[in-house]
């Protein structure tokens, strides 16, 4: 199996795959801690005689089956003039059948389903998503459904439609100021006859230019069952799948028959450098080497070097740029892992300021090292500890077992081909990486500086498609039982069991004071204090945390700061013990050393200057003391001043005065035990002293006297980032069940009011949401969308209509309560059949002090919604009260139409919301 590599820069893989166990070991260093530690995916394969794949992994550990269905189909198959086209098309199989003609969502939400998209690279178009198994009829039905019969529900509207929102889609990935990274990549690196010559999210003009005839011609060419993979994965045996498959799918026509290249690899020689200008904060670094296709043996090389390069904290890019010379505030190596070819790159991006120069030199030199000695066989061996963790931590779920299966038969020809990418990672030697570095990496390079400027302001009979099978009798949602207990210090421990898979999380949660602290610390000390905590201890540097947990195939990480700071650890079970050790050393003894400190200062920094930068950022970072005012503690607005004024004292006195044990909880999920898991956590923690802690206050605020429209100017900017807001009441008070009714209606899912309007009956907008966040205080309700800028005055119109309405004249509705209800019940099995679910729902009860059987009785509280209860919640949250607006975009273009709606007094704000006009 080819594993691609989590990255999170600007070249990210839209499709990250974990790498996965084989079921044979394969021989691995001695010193590896996890080398008994074995996972297989079993699976079943058919091929139905009009050529549909079909491969049936069976997993009864929760009542849900995962459909992953690939079409080998994606940009690269896109002819001249029609680029974008594939993408394109997945949106429209979302729009409506010929014996469903609606929005697809519309039916999945009514199943129940979770975990669900459809998604586009330049070799496959997938769609997928995990339902409850009594839904498994109706959802073959839907998903054949639209394989089978989809040119008749297709016509000039839909396209109409689903173009304006794939181009608001291009428009909001073009709201990055490093947006055109990807298109000089390609470029420079890509001749313009090559599959892999464009984007797969297409050019303007050719969306434009795509016609009805275009789109039926599509579908006929590629979407036909002999250029698909299905893949049923969960409760469900193979011998059932293939007869539900047979009657819903084996009446279709196999379709036209599609030649696929295997390789077509783009050699390069010398070096193309290039320079970009960009509205930023930070100067980016980016060097690209073209490389081997997906099958090659030197592309699971190659990405295993990319994790030793820049994979950890002391790996050797991280290590210099970031956390020695802290020159950077990321530093990330990627595979790129294509069909036909692949690309390898190394990104930096670096603190304002800093000569790309500099950093060019340094990966130059870093780089040398590797060609001349390959990577060293300690941080290898961290690598691979940790993918196997990781591996085992994502096969919990059983949708990425059905992508990894989905994967492995479209691009290697069946569904256990992965097996072979995998041993040669188990049994790669430095040696090994090391030359493929040597062959791909050594020549044809792309180097581009993103430099800021200016201010920086059919064999079976088929099935009945007069209507979708009606699903089974829903099987209820279980919060599994929760144990609990208090050691004699005063630690809580709540441990929810899930078994099946060899994992243990840990999450400690402190009550911490935001609320209490305000007034007498510098804004931010919580937060600095929280995220620092997973990087060093008064007997581990930083380097040595990294080191010790991956090697365990574990993970510490640290945050909060607020009303909670969370601590948490993620442990394969061999190697629990140990990982508990430095788990409580993290807790316990940080270190708070001045050289971290004043990085992350500097990062902080970077990170706010960038935030200014960012519209959506912008106005996030605003909106809060805005709507709060200086008087609250959820209003304050860190500064550059305030990050100044953080040292190691005020960052030490927040832990000691906050983290107590008798102020904390260890919520435990996964596989154990309360009788097992209580001896290592008192050995762990028995010894941490009870202390007092500052009294918790809860910050109440009244709403806004009158609406206001505040505006930030973000030149040139193709989108305007819209919100509208109100102060909301606290959660505990009301119905809550009543009150996330109201809010999933009309704003909190796909087929909202809001983002129906917006996105699909209006086009002006990728996606528009509404929704209620904040701490245990007044929260907040608000609206939001990022649409296209010459229909901002448009959409805050529609967004005010909508709002006021649903607490006025259009109140919701007996069927839209129905499908929130639905919405919110169905996916729950999903949610909980997790460890990160169960921990995610108990730490919710305990940080909003909700009862102890809260998630428990939680199902039978939504059935009891109303329609006189959701419609109370939703005039609870808006009746009568203002809205406040924030708008960032190119004002030259959209302010005389704000001012002109009449929404409220406008005020023209900068970056720190300090009023120009």
């Amino acid at each position: 199996m080819k594993f691609k590599l989590i990255a999170a820069g600007l070249l990210a893989s839209a499709s990250v795959i974990a790498v996965p166990v084989a079921a044979k070991p394969v021989v691995a260093a001695a010193t590896d801690p996890l080398a008994g530690l074995n996972i297989d995916v079993p699976a079943k394969k058919f091929v139905l005689s009009n050529g549909l794949t079909l491969i049936v992994h069976e997993d009864r550990s929760a009542p849900l089956v995962a459909v992953n269905i690939w079409y080998h189909v994606g940009s690269k198959n896109e002819p001249k003039g029609r680029s974008g086209f594939a993408h394109l098309f997945e949106h429209l199989m979302y729009n409506g059948s010929e014996h469903f003609n609606d929005d697809f969502f519309k039916a999945t939400q009514t199943l129940g389903a979770s975990d669900q998209n459809g998604t586009t690279n330049p070799d496959r178009t997938n769609y997928y998503q995990t339902v409850p198994k009594e839904a498994l009829d109706s959802i073959l039905w839907l998903e054949s459904d639209r394989m089978g019969h989809l040119l008749g529900a297709i016509d000039q509207a839909k396209l109409d439609e689903q173009r304006a929102v794939v181009k608001n889609e291009k428009r909001s990935g073009e709201n990055s100021p490093y947006a055109k990274a990807q298109d000089l990549i390609i470029a420079a690196t890509t001749p313009y006859d090559h599959p892999y010559d464009h984007s797969t999210i297409g050019s303007m003009e050719d969306l434009d230019a795509a016609s009805l005839d275009d789109v039926k011609q599509w579908f006929r060419d590629y979407y036909g069952p002999s250029n698909a993979v299905l893949v049923l994965s969960g409760d469900v045996s193979a011998a059932e799948a293939l007869a539900k498959v047979e009657k819903y799918f084996g009446e279709i026509a196999p379709g036209a028959p599609v030649s696929q290249p295997k390789s077509w690899v783009i050699q390069k020689t010398g070096t193309v450098r290039e320079i970009a200008y960009v509205r930023a904060a930070q100067p980016v670094f980016i060097r690209v080497w073209n490389m081997s296709d997906y099958a090659s043996a030197d592309t699971d090389y190659l990405q295993f070097l990319a994790q030793t390069l820049a994979g950890s904290r002391t790996s050797p890019l991280v290590k210099r740029l970031v956390i020695d010379e802290q020159l950077a505030t990321s530093a990330e190596a990627a595979v790129d892992n294509r069909e036909i070819g692949g690309q390898f790159s190394i990104e930096v991006v670096a603190k304002p300021g800093v000569d790309l120069a500099v950093i060019e030199k340094i990966v130059d030199e870093e780089l040398k090292k590797v060609l001349a000695a390959g990577p060293s066989v300690s941080e290898m061996a961290k690598v691979r500890t940790s993918n196997i963790a990781g591996l085992v931590r994502s096969y919990e779920g059983i949708a990425a077992k059905a992508a990894l299966l989905a994967e492995s038969e479209t691009y290697l020809g069946g569904p256990d081909a992965w097996k072979l990418g995998w041993d040669r990672f188990r049994a790669a030697k430095p040696a090994d990486l090391q030359g493929a570095a040597k062959r791909w990496l050594t020549d044809g390079d792309y180097v581009l500086h993103m430099v800021p400027f200016g201010q920086l302001s059919a064999s079976a009979e088929g099935a009945d498609r007069s209507k979708m099978p009606v699903p089974g009798a829903a099987v209820p949602a279980v919060f599994p039982a929760v144990e609990r207990a208090e050691l004699a210090n005063g630690l809580k421990l709540v441990v929810a069991r899930r078994t099946g898979v060899p994992i243990v999380n840990m999450s400690l949660l402190v009550n911490t004071g935001m609320a209490a602290d305000w007034k007498g610390d510098t804004v931010g000390v919580g937060s600095l204090a929280a995220g620092l905590m997973d990087e060093g201890t008064r007997t581990r540097t930083g380097d040595q945390l990294s080191d010790q947990l991956g090697a365990l195939g574990a993970s510490v990480s640290s945050g909060g700061g607020g009303e909670a700071s969370v601590v948490s650890l993620s442990a394969v079970k061999p190697t629990l013990a140990r990982a508990l050790d430095i788990y409580a050393d993290v807790v316990l003894n940080p270190a708070y050393r001045v050289e971290d400190v004043e990085r992350t200062k500097a990062g902080s920094l970077a990170g706010l200057a960038a935030a200014k930068q960012d519209g959506a950022k912008a106005a996030a970072r605003l909106a809060p003391s805005l709507l709060y005012g200086a008087d609250s503690p959820y209003g304050a607005l860190q500064t550059e001043a305030d990050i100044a004024a953080i040292d190691p004292a005020k960052l030490a006195a927040f832990h000691a005065r906050w983290f107590k044990p008798n102020n904390a909880t260890l919520v435990i999920s996964g596989d154990t035990s309360l009788a097992e898991i209580r001896p290592l956590v008192e050995a762990a923690f028995g010894k941490w002293a009870r202390g007092a802690v500052p009294e918790r206050i809860v910050p109440l605020t009244p709403p806004g006297a009158k609406s206001v429209v505040y505006m930030i100017d973000k030149p040139g900017a193709p989108q305007s980032v819209i919100s509208a807001s109100v102060i909301a009441p606290r959660r505990v008070e009301g119905d809550n069940a009543s009150r996330g009714a109201f809010v999933t209606a009309i704003g909190g899912s796909f087929t909202s009011r809001i983002n129906m309007k917006l996105r699909e009956e209006k086009g002006w907008a990728y996606g528009a949401s509404a929704g209620i966040a904040g701490g245990r205080g007044s929260r907040t309700y608000t609206a939001q969308a990022s649409v296209q800028a010459d229909k901002t005055a448009e959409s805050m119109t529609e967004i005010a209509g909508l709002v006021r309405s649903a607490v006025s004249d259009k109140k919701l509705t007996a069927a839209e309560l129905a499908d929130a209800k639905g919405n919110m019940t169905l996916g729950l099995s999903s949610a909980w059949s997790k460890t990160a679910g169960l921990a995610g729902a108990v730490i919710d009860q305990i940080s909003y002090d909700l009862p102890d059987d809260y998630y428990a009785t939680y199902p039978q509280a939504i059935s009891a919604v109303t329609l006189d209860s959701a419609n109370a919640a939703g005039a609870q949250i808006l009746a009568g009260k203002p809205l406040t607006w924030m708008v960032v975009g190119d004002l030259s273009k959209i302010e005389a139409g704000v001012r002109a709606l009449g929404l409220g007094e406008v005020r023209v704000i900068d970056a720190e919301g300090k009023r120009i006009r």
